[in-house]
């Protein structure tokens, strides 16, 4: 089928042909994942909530639990005020979470329920939560879910703090639990007691221990997230998935907020490096500035190798946005760099940091659409290398280009979601996976005479 994608773009309004994101409820099931001891749960139909598991489950290789409304006719056309009603109390009765964290579907958006009332009207055991967050799967993307579930667990669980604490507050947006632990540590290099919202490490990356539990031990803790507004400061991650959370901090806290790019790459991680060290009052460390001086020389030496490679960026609008730094650090060109978000924010700040570099004249950027669209910019003029998640090794065969596999989902590779991304050496792993497709690509197309074995 893709040997037949026509090199001719057509605009397309009414059909999105291998879509670049999936659904706003599967966002806000792993946003609630991040919080420790939370039940997601989906009201809507079983298969919809049975397909959101089934994709994070794919991607993180662990089960994602979740509980559905099990819609049926009956809720379709009466609403689903009696299905969530004894679902929560079952809910609480079997699998005795601290927290439900109740999202809706399409058909429960689209026949009108009125979550919030229905779970004020409900009895909840003491001591026990449940929130809720309108994420339509018919809008958006599973970004907006995400961001729409943190503020909703702001505004529902989030509190005025009498006094304030000493601890900062990280709003990471959509991020690996690899990736939560090396911004903990980081912070914790600092001094810096942070509180990471949403954090999956040890929620969806549990070690194994021979006995299996709902909930692990990870998870940002009901009472942080209470206090959270008397943070001393905000450092958000993410200009498209963390603004509006963070706007919100701001607005009901007064909270001193810095909204900065996922740290991907050098400069980036520089922003964040620099935003712990204005809330911390520490200076850099010196191991952190060791590190930065590792991936700097290794950018220098592998340099021959990546230097005027054309690069195709796809996938979610915060990681690509990382992603295309780190390519234009490496010399890399980003031929085309593309979201199925429909956020025309991507377009702005990818210009600028195109521009910044002297190539958006080279560059096609667009939010808002999919992979047969990027599949056409490469037939007309071809990459070097795709760089996204696993749903463009179809154009990768194709049109025999190597891939190298970030972001969500990644559903035919193993052991990404527990390294980092972002940070220092997030960066230093990146460039190594970029530099062996590139290298390997030129060995295998190497003639004897040119197959050397020192590069």
């Amino acid at each position: 089928m893709l040997d037949m994608t026509p090199k001719e773009v057509v605009e397309r309004k009414g059909a999105t042909i291998n879509p670049c994101k999936t659904c706003e409820p599967v966002g806000a099931m792993y946003c609630a994942l991040g919080i420790h001891k939370c039940m997601p749960h989906s009201h809507g139909s079983q298969g919809c909530c049975s397909y959101h598991r089934t994709v994070l489950g794919r991607h993180y290789k662990e089960p994602a639990i979740a509980t559905s409304s099990s819609f049926t006719e009956g809720a379709s056309v009466f609403g689903g005020r009696s299905n969530l009603t004894t679902a929560v109390k079952n809910i609480f009765d079997i699998y005795d979470p601290d927290i439900i964290a109740v999202h809706t579907t399409c058909l429960s958006e689209t026949i009108g329920d009125d979550v919030q009332s229905y779970i004020t009207d409900i009895k909840i055991p003491e001591g026990k939560r449940v929130i809720y967050a309108s994420t339509p799967s018919y809008e958006g993307s599973h970004i907006q879910g995400f961001s729409n579930m943190m503020c909703a667990i702001i505004n529902q669980l989030a509190v005025e703090a009498p006094v304030k604490n000493s601890k900062v507050a990280l709003f990471p947006g959509w991020v690996e639990p690899g990736d939560c632990r090396e911004l903990k540590q980081l912070a914790k290099a600092f001094g810096i007691d942070p509180i990471l919202l949403p954090d999956q490490d040890n929620t969806m990356d549990t070690p194994m221990t021979g006995r299996y539990e709902y909930y692990g031990n990870g998870g940002t803790r009901i009472p942080d997230i209470e206090q959270i507004g008397g943070s001393r400061a905000l450092i958000a991650m993410g200009h498209i998935g963390s603004a509006e959370p963070a706007s919100l901090m701001m607005k009901k806290f007064k909270l001193p907020t810095e909204l900065i790019p996922l740290p991907v790459g050098i400069a980036f991680t520089d922003r964040y490096v620099m935003a712990l060290k204005g809330a911390s009052g520490a200076e850099v460390p010196k191991e952190l500035e060791n590190e930065r001086g590792r991936v700097v020389d290794l950018l220098l030496d592998s340099s021959p190798y990546s230097n005027g490679k054309k690069v195709a960026v796809y996938g979610d609008p915060d990681i690509v946005y990382g992603m295309t730094s780190l390519c234009l650090e490496m010399g890399m060109i980003p031929k085309y760099v593309i979201t199925g978000t429909p956020k025309r924010e991507f377009e702005t700040i990818i210009g600028d940091l195109l521009s910044q570099y002297g190539v958006q004249e080279e560059c096609t950027v667009k939010s808002n659409t999919d992979l047969f669209y990027m599949h056409q910019l490469i037939k007309n003029d071809p990459v070097d290398l795709l760089l996204g998640n696993s749903y463009g090794k179809y154009i990768a065969k194709a049109e025999d280009i190597p891939i190298v596999r970030i972001g969500f989902p990644v559903l035919d590779r193993y052991a990404g979601t527990i390294q980092p991304v972002v940070g220092y050496r997030g960066a230093t792993r990146m460039i190594e996976k970029i530099l062996e497709a590139l290298m390997s690509r030129q060995d295998r197309d190497a003639s004897d005479e040119d197959f050397e074995c020192v590069m």
